[in-house]
């Protein structure tokens, strides 16, 4: 097509001195979570047509972003503003949407979140109200629950290492059931409109967190589906045998 846009191909301008192979966005991402490519070396953008330092591209200035001077080590990682989170990657190698993210990425991931201290009974989301975010267990427990015929029915229960609102991420739909605490819980939480920053800012760092978050979304589908085909099984059954 005449008007299709452009393809991003990079070339790295080596320690060597030599120029490398051609390579699209994805690859040149894993070359710098390789710790292969470094933000001062030079590359070049075919789509811009222009050299430029690594940390200098848009795309990539998330990569290379780092804790604030001092801070030591694989201790707290920090948000966008330079806030402590107090989250170590380690901590969420629990969780299946952070499976595909090495430790480099997950740093830079978390730095588009926020967590959030909830005390025991308190409400995180509501039924009706349009969702803007998901939210990861850290620590605590939660249960999802709505009101049929004036009663609250459980949903379910949300633990440690699993995520609720994954739907409400993507599309701010209204949502269709509460989420309480059950105990003093820590919950990380990333909003739609941080997610779209995200995407705009490093559009490849996102790709295994929403492969692992579809995966779970079908899950769920596959299981709901399941159960309503044995309700409709059981009352058909009930029907015979009357």
């Amino acid at each position: 097509m005449k008007n299709a846009r452009k393809a991003s191909i990079y070339r790295v301008w080596g320690r060597d001195k030599v120029v490398s192979r051609a390579v699209d966005l994805a690859g040149l991402v894993r070359w710098i979570a390789d710790e292969n490519v470094t933000g001062d070396q030079w590359i070049y953008s075919e789509s811009d047509d222009c050299w430029r330092k690594a940390a200098d591209f848009p795309e990539l200035e998330v990569m290379f972003r780092t804790p604030p001077k001092g801070a030591p080590p694989g201790r707290a990682k920090t948000d966008r503003s330079g806030r402590s989170l107090g989250v170590k990657p380690e901590a969420l190698r629990r969780m299946k949407c952070f499976a595909g993210l090495d430790d480099r990425q997950i740093e830079s991931f978390v730095r588009y979140m926020e967590v959030l201290h909830c005390e025991q009974f308190s409400h995180i989301v509501r039924q009706g109200e349009h969702g803007h975010a998901m939210y990861l267990v850290l620590e605590g427990e939660l249960r999802a629950l709505a009101l049929v015929d004036d009663k609250e029915v459980t949903l379910g229960t949300i633990t440690a290492g699993e995520s609720f609102g994954e739907i409400s991420l993507i599309d701010q739909g209204p949502l269709c059931a509460d989420v309480v605490a059950n105990k003093d819980s820590i919950l990380l939480k990333i909003s739609s409109d941080a997610f779209e920053r995200l995407l705009h800012e490093a559009p490849v760092l996102p790709v295994p967190f929403l492969l692992s978050l579809s995966r779970s979304v079908v899950g769920r589908v596959r299981s709901i589906t399941q159960r309503y085909v044995d309700s409709v099984r059981f009352i058909r059954a009930a029907q015979k045998a009357r």
